[in-house]
């Protein structure tokens, strides 16, 4: 086969990981020639959708074009992956490039899957029916919020892999303080449909979530899994995972969190695992079969949440490792399974989850992180957007 380039390392996908980890390899050698493979001009900052949901950022906030956040002397393909073949260390492109490399970083994210949900692709964007889970649509979610005059808010949280666990829920509580403002609440009935079996797998904010959800009288139908919106008759219909009845709720808005996955192009790879994703030792970020191989981030089998903040302690890892393998080494780092989850449950107020694979808190913080707090909000609203852009896709943090 016929290579168009051939780069020391190449990096499939320019989202947060990425970038990320691009900008790590160049400060810690210039002389590396790194690539990266990625569709879109523009990058989203998408831990603000839940804000731009909630009416307090313009989506136009969440984005930058990409062409600012390509590192220096990086080269970047405007291309897309299609096909890995890792015994021939190359790839193949939808432009139709064959592109070797020495070593491979695969971060492309994860695939949000509408059509999974009978009758929402139709749906999704009108008629109540919104997710903070689309830069198109977000907006819809604050019209939706901002003009709701009663009746079912319903929220969902499906089955699968998500992009933050914590979003689901984040907005219905943003929701519920704007009904209480609007003076629509007393005439509501918020409900969270949740295919978890709890409202958080950490204990110790599980119970604090609990207490929120009591205060506010939200409503929960765990183990309710969404599979169809009848956009006609405003009805959703559920699985109730346990009976395997078919549940359904009427609604007068609902925010849909869609079922998520890999990536088709990583699904269909030798590099994926049975589930899809691709197949990495859970604390080296090594690929078990292709050493050459590594990954982080959502696409990546690792058993954490798949958040920015995971990614943030995920990078200096493959980093460290990448390199060391360069030189023939065995990987030196390990990565713990930290993430974090900040969860606002009003305006002005977070509980900032942080935790590892073993679901012990990892907090940064001196106080308890579990209790509702202003300076938090602060963090989530200003402080980690501040440093995603001017430090961590820098490769500075």
């Amino acid at each position: 086969m016929h290579t168009n380039a051939q780069h020391q390392v190449l990096i499939v996908g320019g989202g947060t990981a990425g970038i990320t980890v691009a900008a790590r390899l160049r400060r810690a050698d210039k002389r590396l020639d790194v690539a990266v493979i990625e569709p879109s001009d523009k990058h989203y900052y998408q831990p603000l959708w839940t804000l731009v949901g909630a009416g307090l950022f313009s989506k136009e906030a969440s984005q930058r074009p990409e062409a600012d956040y390509i590192p220096k002397g990086v080269n970047w393909y405007r291309d897309a992956v299609t096909e890995f073949l890792p015994a021939e260390n190359s790839v193949r492109t939808r432009d139709g490039k064959a592109i070797a490399y020495d070593f491979l970083v695969v971060t492309p994210g994860i695939q949000v899957n509408w059509d999974q949900v009978k009758g929402l692709k139709e749906a999704i964007g009108k008629d109540g029916v919104c997710s903070n889970y689309s830069y198109q649509y977000v907006d819809y979610t604050w019209e939706c919020i901002r003009n709701f005059k009663g009746g079912n808010a319903l929220f969902t949280m499906p089955s699968t892999a998500v992009k933050c666990g914590g979003a689901p829920q984040k907005i219905m509580y943003l929701a519920d303080d704007h009904f209480r403002s609007a003076g629509v609440r007393e005439r509501s009935k918020i409900i969270f449909a949740s295919a978890n079996p709890k409202i958080f797998t950490v204990t110790k904010y599980a119970e604090a979530l609990g207490k929120v959800l009591a205060r506010k009288g939200i409503e929960t139908r765990f183990r309710h899994n969404l599979v169809e919106i009848r956009a006609d008759t405003r009805e959703a219909v559920f699985e109730n995972l346990d009976t395997r009845e078919a549940v359904v709720l009427s609604y007068d808005m609902i925010h849909v969190t869609p079922p998520q996955g890999p990536p088709d192009f990583v699904r269909k790879s030798p590099l994926a695992n049975e589930a899809g994703w691709v197949e990495v030792d859970k604390y080296t970020l090594q690929h078990v079969r292709y050493p050459n191989v590594f990954s982080l981030g959502d696409a990546s089998s690792l058993p954490t949440s798949k958040t920015g903040s995971a990614v943030r302690d995920q990078a200096p890892v493959v980093v460290e490792n990448l390199l060391a393998a360069m030189r023939g080494e065995p990987p030196p780092a390990r990565y713990n399974g930290y993430t974090a989850c900040p969860i606002p449950t009003g305006y002005g107020k977070l509980i900032l989850a942080e935790f590892d694979y073993d679901l012990n808190p990892k907090e940064t913080f001196p106080f308890n992180q579990a209790k509702e707090r202003w300076s938090m909000w602060l963090l989530k609203k200003y402080g980690i957007p501040w440093m995603y852009w001017n430090r961590m896709l820098r490769g500075q943090m």
